[in-house]
């Protein structure tokens, strides 16, 4: 049996560790940011769960209504909405047993810092999507790839 091979991302995550992306149905539906990071996290070969109240399937998967369904399925949190439809996040993340929440750009606060910190959960903070590999010469017009240029790089599974 072949060994999956394991790939660091931010922090202390890696590609071993269990996801859920929290979206909506518009940012999946609509291939949004939260469609890609769920979509990329697929590709690494990760485990991950999408979250959105208003979307019972995507692409053939179960979605998730809530964090309180994931107990203990996920280590990371990545929430893909702004930081006013997510008040509750960290306490969310605290009761689904997750040890990191992946803020992605403009969706922490000092406020989600510091609750995390009460809580003892990891704070991970910029986007998941600057560490896929993006085919050449193409990539040079994805800012995902130039804000990405010195992070570590998961290859897609095959």
């Amino acid at each position: 049996m072949r060994e999956k091979k394991v790939f660091s991302l931010a922090g202390e995550t890696t590609t071993a560790h269990r996801y859920a992306v929290v979206g909506n149905a518009d940012r999946f539906l609509k291939h949004k940011h939260a469609y890609k990071v769920w979509r990329t996290l697929k590709q690494f070969g990760c485990v991950v769960h999408p979250v959105a109240e208003d979307l019972q399937r995507l692409e053939g998967f179960k979605v998730y209504a809530g964090l309180a369904a994931l107990q203990d399925k996920v280590d990371v949190v990545v929430p893909c909405l702004k930081s006013e439809s997510i008040p509750n996040i960290i306490s969310q993340a605290q009761e689904c047993g997750a040890q990191f929440v992946w803020f992605q750009e403009h969706n922490w606060t000092e406020e989600f810092q510091e609750q995390a910190d009460a809580a003892g959960i990891q704070v991970i903070r910029g986007c998941l999507l600057k560490h896929k590999i993006y085919p050449k010469p193409f990539a040079y017009l994805h800012p995902c790839y130039w804000h990405g240029l010195k992070s570590p790089k998961a290859p897609k599974r095959r």
